[in-house]
């Protein structure tokens, strides 16, 4: 009687009684499907349908195989009496639970009105070496400012549209024709914002005759102070938050951090007449009395101690959200009287 053999690949039925050492032709190794590929380890041959892959030849020859492979290990389905005595019988461990801070014990968040200190400035000696190179450099420049005092021939006027030189004392008695505002590019057109004679020619701009009149400006004015926008970056450990204020050559009898428990004011005066400020409200609390600024010659850092050893979730406090427009709650309230 004729029966199944189980060898991969080959599912044909055979006579135990002949059963020729050349017999059967089948895969020794297992189904393999990767990346929508199909195929067997033993061999190289792949197929993306599964049908083909089904009629793949078996790539090695050998005898029929008459026993039926094991059925695979279903798990072991016990009853809820059993699944009892199995957990009395595992090893019992004392839990710990931990738990977050009850609010109470949380520390109150202090208002933002309180007074402000001014944080303790730390001077690295990179920043005074620095110092000291600039001051060399500033007082070689002076000297050559003051032997240069004079107004040389055919220097132009500084004034916007003025296209006057000077060529000697009698120049400073002359009408200067100027254009007080700035210039302004929108959209191919040019023109001064002081008289908005509009044009798409630049040369035409260029030529526009100034529309104030006043004295020429041979010097251009000493502007002080300039506010920039400056990079600037934070970390935090378990216990501080450190911002770096990346500000090359900061003076640091002109710079400051002023802060209490929730706000931060920084003012920064470096490069010569560069000058960054900064108001931050910060997410978390911190404590005055343990931070600092350590100023460097390239970057300042403001390291300010934790008042609660807890990770912070951004530098800032979140802008709080602005209040409904009159319109807004008009319109509110009419849509809740169409719905009733």
């Amino acid at each position: 009687m004729s029966v199944l053999c189980y060898n991969k690949g080959c599912g044909q039925r055979f006579d135990p009684e002949n059963n020729p050492e050349d017999g059967c032709t089948f895969h020794p190794g297992v189904p393999v499907f990767h990346d929508a590929l199909k195929g067997w380890s033993c061999c190289k041959r792949r197929t993306t349908d599964f049908s083909d892959f089904l009629s793949i030849a078996g790539c090695t020859k050998g005898p029929h195989n008459k026993e039926k492979p094991p059925e695979p290990v279903k798990p072991d389905v016990t009853t809820s009496g059993e699944k009892k005595e199995l957990e009395a019988q595992k090893p019992k461990f004392n839990e710990y639970i931990i738990s977050a801070p009850k609010p109470q014990e949380a520390i109150c968040r202090p208002s933002s009105d309180e007074p402000v200190v001014r944080l303790n400035n730390k001077v690295s000696a990179s920043l005074k070496q620095a110092l000291e190179k600039l001051k060399l450099s500033e007082n070689k420049t002076d000297k050559k400012e003051e032997d240069g005092d004079e107004i040389k021939i055919g220097t132009s006027c500084k004034n916007g549209g003025c296209t006057k030189t000077f060529e000697g004392p009698a120049s400073d008695s002359d009408v200067c024709l100027y254009h007080a505002g700035v210039p302004i590019f929108h959209e191919g057109m040019k023109y001064w914002s002081c008289c908005k004679r509009k044009t798409s020619d630049f040369n035409s701009f260029l030529s526009q005759e100034g529309c104030t009149k006043g004295a020429h400006l041979w010097r251009k004015k000493d502007e002080g102070k300039k506010v920039v926008p400056c990079r600037f970056d934070w970390h935090q450990t378990g216990t501080q938050v450190i911002i770096s204020i990346y500000a090359k050559n900061a003076i640091p009898e002109l710079s400051y951090v002023d802060a209490n428990s929730t706000t931060l004011n920084i003012n920064i005066i470096f490069d010569g007449e560069k000058e960054f400020v900064q108001k931050i409200s910060l997410w978390g609390v911190i404590d005055v009395s343990k931070s600092t600024v350590n100023m460097m010659a390239a970057k300042i850092e403001v390291a300010m101690k934790k008042a609660e050893a807890m990770s912070w979730a951004r530098l800032d406090l979140p802008p709080p959200a602005a209040p409904p427009k009159e319109d807004e709650k008009k319109q509110e309230e009419t849509d809740s009287e169409d719905e009733d």
